[in-house]
């Protein structure tokens, strides 16, 4: 129970994202990622209840996704398929823990500065000092973009609803969700880009994180409108985590 609450507070995670995403392409927001959307929460009357609410959600879902790599997904084929949906559980629950952890440091004041580009940078700047560092940033863009992929997979395919209890999902959720896995999917695909260029030309300043993403897909011809669309996307996500979180398996 507290894992699927956990992933309702992942759905609020990704609602924020996307109206900042949104204030970002009217130009009356300049951080639209992770962080952005839990800080905001801060700012509220009621900020700090919000963020430990949050917090409690958030590391709960990690732990369900944690347990969900060991002992779940049996109604899946053992093999490839299994693997795959393991592999997604692990990134769902590292993402997870992170705004958690950050979320708990918003709360007690005791951190909670920046932005997704500046861990993305650091980390990245991390890796790149180590022996073969453009090598090692290079897999981890390689990494990012096999994540990217399969979320638009996931969505086309609409592989998801195949890990739901269809007699408890509402209608709308199947749709939601093919639009929520693609936008995420575009979104991960640009930073699993920014990080490759920043292997290429071992320069750690030109990975992104997901503001950084944003703010890249803003940039291109059409931008705003590419933008907007896939605010929209990551909205269908939150929403869609809502109806998930009852009729999931496991």
């Amino acid at each position: 129970m507290l894992g699927r609450f956990g992933m309702v507070c992942y759905g609020v995670v990704h609602l924020l994202v996307a109206w900042l995403a949104l204030q970002v392409v009217f130009g009356q927001s300049e951080q639209a990622d992770q962080k952005g959307a839990v800080s905001s929460l801060a700012e509220s009357p009621v900020g700090p209840v919000l963020l430990w609410g949050l917090a409690v959600g958030l590391l709960a879902y990690a732990l369900w996704q944690i347990l969900m790599i060991f002992n779940g997904y049996t109604w899946v084929e053992e093999g490839k398929q299994r693997f795959l949906r393991k592999f997604g559980a692990g990134s769902r629950a590292f993402v997870a823990a992170a705004i958690g952890i950050y979320t708990i440091e918003l709360a007690t004041g005791s951190g909670g500065g920046g932005s997704s580009n500046q861990s993305t940078q650091e980390w990245t700047a991390k890796l790149m000092a180590q022996p073969f560092g453009r090598v090692l940033v290079g897999i981890l863009a390689l990494i990012i973009l096999g994540v990217a992929v399969a979320a638009i997979r996931r969505g086309v395919k609409k592989k998801f609803m195949e890990d739901l209890d269809r007699a408890q999902l509402p209608k709308p959720a199947e749709p939601l969700g093919v639009v929520g896995h693609c936008a995420k999917g575009v979104a991960y695909g640009i930073i699993g880009l920014l990080v490759g260029i920043a292997a290429i030309n071992a320069d750690p300043g030109q990975a992104q994180g997901l503001d950084g993403a944003l703010k890249t897909l803003q940039a291109q011809t059409f931008g705003s409108i590419l933008l907007f669309v896939v605010a929209l996307g990551f909205a269908a996500y939150g929403v869609f985590c809502f109806a998930a979180a009852k009729a999931h398996k496991g």
